[in-house]
């Protein structure tokens, strides 16, 4: 199958479809869903619970066929997990057992890297998130934030071109998960890479993205694909401008009745 290709894309969706099966004609996840991910964009992924984010970002990651469709990375068919993609799920699924050097060293360990080698690019990553001191720490002894944090480093490890995360602010409070928005970003500059992020919260979207993708209630469809053009780098009066809030209300627009598991911008 051939499909034009965007030059500047790294991964192209078409026409994305899924269904599991579930022995009552099946339950409908996602519905031809369409776009592009260009080299070093940073994209956010709204839709209400149940609109198939997380499905979708299994299927980017390698880790689900689509029913109908197809994935290309840098142009060719994607067919399974590729090393150069990331993933960070919204549990930071740390192994209790091993310290936070240790946990970030994993991956190379499981593709042979030498001890010594592991250990110096786990360092690294360590430095990059903002961990030093914590090397030796484990998962029982950190914050939500910052488990967060290790699960991001482990997925940078080994270099990949694309990160993908799955909601992974959504279980800390409000200030930590600002004050993650904002470490993310820096740790997005510094690395440069390509970053999608499904995400329930239309503030941390806007506020992260340059592009901000909707999908409608099950199955998933795509309502909206809107660029963001807040100047980089981003800060936090960016909230409260009323070119923000033009951009909240055209997302909130696009949700319109499926809002139901949708953080709007406060209004107080």
């Amino acid at each position: 199958m051939q499909a034009e290709f965007d030059s500047q894309a790294v991964i192209l969706a078409h026409e994305l479809s899924v269904v599991f099966p579930n022995g009552n004609g099946g339950l409908h996840a996602l519905e031809r869903v369409s776009f592009s991910l260009r080299e070093l964009e940073f994209v956010c992924v709204l839709g209400p619970s149940g609109s198939g984010k997380s499905t979708l970002l299994r299927i980017l990651a390698g880790l689900l066929p689509p029913t109908e469709g197809e994935v290309f990375f840098q142009g060719q068919s994607l067919r399974g997990p590729r090393r150069s993609v990331g993933f960070v799920f919204q549990k930071a699924n740390l192994m209790p057992w091993r310290t936070v050097l240790e946990n970030i060293t994993l991956p190379l360990e499981l593709e042979g890297v030498p001890h010594l080698q592991a250990e110096e690019k786990a360092q690294e990553m360590v430095e990059l998130v903002n961990l030093e001191g914590f090397e030796d720490s484990l998962p029982r002894d950190l914050s939500g934030g910052m488990a967060q944090r290790v699960a991001i480093a482990r997925a940078l490890v080994h270099d990949p071109e694309v990160l993908l995360l799955d909601e992974p602010f959504g279980a800390l409070d409000a200030l930590t998960r600002e004050r993650m928005g904002e470490e993310l970003l820096r740790i997005w500059q510094a690395q440069r890479k390509t970053v999608m992020m499904v995400t329930h919260s239309i503030p941390e979207a806007l506020f992260l993205a340059d592009r901000v993708l909707v999908l409608s209630h099950r199955p998933g469809r795509l309502l909206l694909d809107l660029q963001v053009g807040l100047p980089r780098p981003r800060t936090e009066g960016m909230r409260y401008t009323p070119v923000f809030g033009d951009l909240a209300s055209r997302v909130r627009l696009a949700i319109g009745e499926n809002a139901d598991s949708i953080q709007f911008p406060s209004t107080g």
